[in-house]
């Protein structure tokens, strides 16, 4: 089943998805299920995995010298998609992205995944290199987001990037895309950002997810300008609770989000990771309440780092 239908079913109300990580190069996945089986009974509609290629590091020759040497920390998102599917048969949605490869290597993963059965992806750029001042392509590779998505249309209408027709196309893919309720770092302003939200639709995009905020009056402001500019796929909201002291500073930088001014007087009042976790808790429930409230009927959350306070806050929400 698409994501999309499993959007649109309204037999049931105040469901939840997770985006997970895979693991690290040489640790297994052992970390990982644990991290899913905390979920239990939670019944998520469906469980997303990132995908993180190759970027730079710098290392230290005999001589005193730097090379500059591409490493992979992070392998694996089909295999892991797979393996979670099969064990816990749930729905998966490994991220396809641009940063860091080619589009030939894209078709490849497109094919592995047909071959696996997983016909859902969420289609994302990636983030640029952290030694890039702004994000460039692989060479090979896509620049845009809009790119990925004409790739995965050809790839739906049978045909490969060389042109070449398939002799059996087999299922088409599904996907979503990314939103930001207060835009992307490098749009010039909102508007900017929402006008590439409505192309990504407008190419065969079924819904977005958005980037974490921790204020619902911006995230129903977005919603309310993406409906008056023609924006008509479902926007599912992106949570994510801090879970300790360090966070409180980091996520808003990191994701370029703002802190409301109640939460961030509580905020640094948090003396411990005990308090600034219970404090993401808090406040994330009580965002996820008014979501609801609001007619949200999924909410996606990032679970990097907080698992334990998600599987909390689903419970409250239950």
């Amino acid at each position: 089943m698409s994501v999309i239908d499993l959007l649109n079913d309204n037999t049931n109300a105040h469901r939840f998805s997770f985006e997970v990580l895979p693991p690290l190069k040489g640790n297994g996945t052992e970390t990982l299920f644990r991290n899913i089986d905390k979920l239990g009974d939670l019944d998520p509609l469906y469980i997303n995995i990132t995908t993180h290629h190759s970027e730079y590091i710098y290392r230290e020759r005999e001589d005193g010298q730097y090379e500059r040497l591409r490493l992979r920390r992070r392998p694996g998102t089909i295999a892991v998609a797979a393996a979670i599917q099969k064990r816990y048969g749930v729905p998966v949605i490994p991220h396809v992205i641009c940063s860091g490869t080619t589009a030939e290597k894209i078709e490849y993963e497109l094919i592995d995944l047909q071959f696996l059965g997983i016909t859902n992806v969420l289609l994302l750029r990636g983030d640029k290199a952290k030694e890039d001042r702004m994000f460039t392509a692989t060479p090979g590779g896509h620049t845009h987001t809009t790119d990925l998505i004409r790739q995965v249309n050809e790839f739906n209408a049978g045909r490969f990037i060389d042109g070449s027709e398939m002799r059996n196309p087999g299922k088409p893919f599904h996907y979503g895309v990314a939103a930001y309720p207060e835009k992307h770092e490098e749009a010039p302003n909102l508007e900017m950002d929402m006008k590439y939200l409505k192309e990504k639709q407008d190419l065969g995009a079924d819904y977005a997810v958005t980037q974490l905020f921790y204020d619902n009056r911006k995230y129903f402001a977005f919603v309310k300008k993406a409906r008056e500019m023609g924006i008509t796929m479902p926007i599912v909201p992106g949570i994510k609770p801090f879970a300790k002291l360090t966070q409180i500073t980091q996520v808003p930088k990191t994701f370029h989000c703002d802190m409301p001014q109640e939460l961030a007087t509580e905020a640094v009042k948090c003396k411990t990771d005990e308090e600034a976790k219970a404090l993401g808790v808090e406040w994330t429930t009580a965002q996820c309440k008014e979501l609801y409230a609001h007619g949200v009927r999924d909410i996606h959350f990032y679970t990097v780092s907080a698992m334990d306070s998600v599987v909390q806050i689903t419970k409250n929400l239950l």
